[in-house]
């Protein structure tokens, strides 16, 4: 619309002027150049919109710019040394953790100890700072006030490369790298093979990898995507196995895979790290039956910590309610699963 005003403007311009007052080539060619004004204010517009849409890759790469670094990966004046952790007690002191300076308090100042050696289990409701715990543990976010102590070392004094390489993670999604199964379980290249066929017969991979051509070399695609959501999943317990770290997390470590691998996985945990601090993150209530100690979390607060069968002595319990209301979910699944089945 806006070519064809101009243009029209133009040959009324052209049209209502004296005989005389401009050449007939000027304006014959002013009407031939008028006929291309609408390709040319096309042009224009693409120009700019082409232009706009790359104005976002400098806001996004501003963005980055102004996002803070994390912190160093070593700091040599605060190295802990190579035995750390050797009892794997964890004190949390007054934690309390924000997303963001504008964003409110997802922990609000919680104060417990998870003792080493001992298996504690850590349930809650949907956003009640299950897995912030967690990330803060592993300095994922960093604590607003308080601090967490592991074996007497604040954790927040010393590097990320110390701490991370020390904790060991088995999150809900197994995760693969594309390679093979030797770089899978031995990222780092710091173990022998016969460290590794160990770790494999542990897990019961034992069999599965030596059928595979190449064996330890045996190619991983993308995601494992060629391994099954179980197979992957003892492939990163087999991680763990070989760092045999002194603090081991369970983020609902078994709950994308059947019950055979479930128990296996179960099995393996009782086996070989009786004697390190298993935290477990829980979604579901009956992964934590078995620990030792069972924290409660509700909004960012301590609700209750106890021994899991003190808890559910008393009725009245929170943790109590929590199973109780597990119990009727899964009943009340299975009498639909079977309905439908009927």
């Amino acid at each position: 619309m806006l070519s064809f005003i101009a243009f029209l403007f133009l040959l009324v311009f052209l049209i209502s002027i004296p005989e005389g007052v401009i050449d007939p080539g000027i304006a014959g060619l002013a009407v031939a150049y008028g006929l291309n004004l609408n390709m040319l204010q096309a042009w224009v517009i693409l120009i700019l919109c082409q232009m706009e849409n790359n104005i976002i890759s400098v806001e996004r790469i501003l963005q980055y710019t102004s996002i803070p670094s994390e912190p160093p990966l070593v700091i040599k004046e605060h190295q802990p040394n190579h035995s750390w952790p050797s009892n794997g007690e964890v004190d949390i002191r007054d934690l309390q953790v924000r997303y963001a300076p504008h964003m409110p308090l997802v922990l609000q100042g919680i104060t417990c100890t998870f003792p080493g050696g001992m298996k504690t289990g850590i349930v809650g409701r949907t956003g009640s700072g299950k897995s912030t715990l967690t990330q803060a543990l592993f300095r994922i976010v960093e604590p607003t006030a308080g601090q967490i102590m592991i074996d007497g070392i604040n954790i927040s004094l010393i590097g990320l490369h110390d701490l991370r390489s020390r904790l060991s993670i088995i999150p809900q999604d197994p995760t693969m790298f594309e390679g093979t199964v030797r770089s899978n379980l031995d990222p780092l290249e710091e173990y022998a093979d016969e460290q590794i066929w160990e770790v494999l017969e542990k897990c019961q991979l034992g069999d599965e990898v030596r059928k595979r051509e190449g064996k330890l070399d045996s190619t991983v695609s993308e995601n494992g995507e060629n391994w099954s959501v179980g197979q992957r999943q003892l492939i990163c317990l087999g991680r763990v196995l070989l760092k045999k770290s002194k603090i081991l997390v369970l983020d609902e470590a078994t709950a994308s895979v059947d019950t055979a691998t479930d128990t296996l996985i179960q099995q393996i945990l009782r086996q070989h790290f009786f004697n390190c601090t298993v935290i477990t993150i829980a979604h579901r209530i009956t992964s934590v039956l078995d620990s030792d100690m069972v924290l409660l979390l509700n909004n960012g607060f301590i609700e209750e910590y106890d021994s899991p069968t003190r808890l559910l002595e008393n009725k009245s319990s929170s943790f109590s309610q929590l199973v109780a209301e597990y119990t009727m979910r899964s009943n009340s699944s299975f009498e639909k699963l079977s309905d439908d089945l009927i």
